[in-house]
């Protein structure tokens, strides 16, 4: 049975288990051995990061030729509308290529803990909020699709990868699924306080 973590990474901790300089990693919170990250998540961005002790499991999470949906919620500066999202959508050329075609949209505001440190509030600068799904990983790429329409990211939390969602997992807290890779779904789920 495959070893699975689900993590809702706070801001400011690295997608690490050690760090010379002494930042938050995850160690700081999972106390498992023998699991890694099933890809990355910025430091400066938070949610869902998973990991695991199955090898294959990380590559068709991770492998951008196996396609995983991976939901973002971005907080954003300005107010676009839906004609600003269609370049998302089509694929949009960044600097080292073009991306797939995402999924974007504008969404409510979301219910979601405050970040510790808050994000800056420029009464000048109305902010908004869009739901964005990519099938890639490339770094920080979320950040610069929204800043090549011109709504630069100020605050991004993965909510979702493939199947597996936060689930009310508040920062710092994981839960253990057990995933049997032949069902290739969860068995069962148990809920850990950090």
């Amino acid at each position: 049975m495959t070893r699975l973590i689900l993590f809702n990474k706070p801001y400011g901790v690295l997608t690490q288990f050690t760090d010379k300089d002494g930042r938050p990693v995850l160690a700081d919170y999972i106390p498992i051995q023998g699991v890694y990250p099933a890809g990355r998540l910025d430091r400066d961005s938070e949610g869902l990061l998973l990991l695991t002790d199955d090898g294959k499991l990380a590559h068709r999470l991770t492998h951008p030729g196996k396609r995983s949906w991976k939901t973002y919620q971005v907080q954003i500066e300005g107010i676009p509308d839906e004609d600003d999202l269609l370049p998302l959508q089509n694929g949009i050329m960044l600097k080292d290529g073009p991306t797939l075609p995402a999924q974007a949209r504008i969404i409510e505001a979301p219910d979601l803990w405050p970040r510790d440190p808050p994000v800056r509030y420029r009464a000048s600068i109305p902010t908004s909020w869009l739901e964005i799904r990519i099938q890639e990983g490339r770094n920080r790429q979320i950040r610069r699709m929204t800043a090549a329409i011109g709504f630069p990211t100020l605050r991004l939390v993965r909510t979702a990868i493939s199947d597996w969602k936060l689930d009310g997992l508040l920062p710092g807290q994981w839960k253990q699924a057990l995933f049997n890779p032949q069902q290739r779904r969860r068995t069962k789920q148990v809920k850990i306080p950090p």
